[in-house]
């Protein structure tokens, strides 16, 4: 199953490549300047969308480097205790709304910390399966269009973080404890 996994990534790119060619040439759409056209318009909006990328990874930084998610860490000790969330995985919850980096930075110290087998890391690991960076992704997307006013659409990807969240510690406790 490996070596046919391995024989077909080589042969995907030049397959959707010439794909795309020929549907070029089918529709007789100059795709060379087509191509150069999106690649002048993805530099535009990566200009566009630093400012955004250097405000969330400045609030990330400060957040880990204040300590405040030590603070955070010894008043919710009680709750997690209660419901067996090893007390590791509390950055991961926080900053996994803020940076997909941040999160796997966490996550790969969880790792080093309790092991590859741990609860702490299976959990960690569910966890970023099940939620978004979704401040990053507000602020990239929304930034890149220009659209400034988007609190409802972060209030719903916020939810739906809480809600994986809360999901990736139900299904962890029932199949890993």
């Amino acid at each position: 199953m490996i070596k046919i996994l391995n024989t077909l990534s080589v042969y995907i790119l030049p397959f959707i490549i010439t794909i795309i060619l020929c549907y070029s040439l089918y529709k007789k759409t100059p795709a060379y300047e087509s191509f150069t056209e999106g690649a002048k318009e993805g530099f535009n909006i990566a200009i566009k969308i630093i400012p955004y990328l250097i405000a969330i990874i400045v609030c990330t930084a400060i957040f880990r480097a204040s300590g405040a998610i030590n603070i955070l860490q010894n008043m919710l000790k009680p709750i997690l205790d209660y419901f067996n969330i090893p007390i590791e995985t509390t950055i991961l919850m926080v900053t996994r709304s803020l940076s997909g980096s941040a999160t796997l930075g966490v996550l790969s110290d969880i790792i080093n910390q309790t092991g590859a087998n741990s609860y702490a890391t299976k959990l960690a690991a569910v966890i970023t399966g099940s939620s978004e960076t979704t401040f990053y992704v507000a602020s990239v997307y929304f930034g890149a269009v220009g659209i400034k006013k988007f609190r409802h659409a972060l209030l719903a990807g916020i939810l739906a973080d809480i809600v994986g969240i809360i999901a990736a510690i139900w299904i962890c406790s029932i199949f890993f404890l």
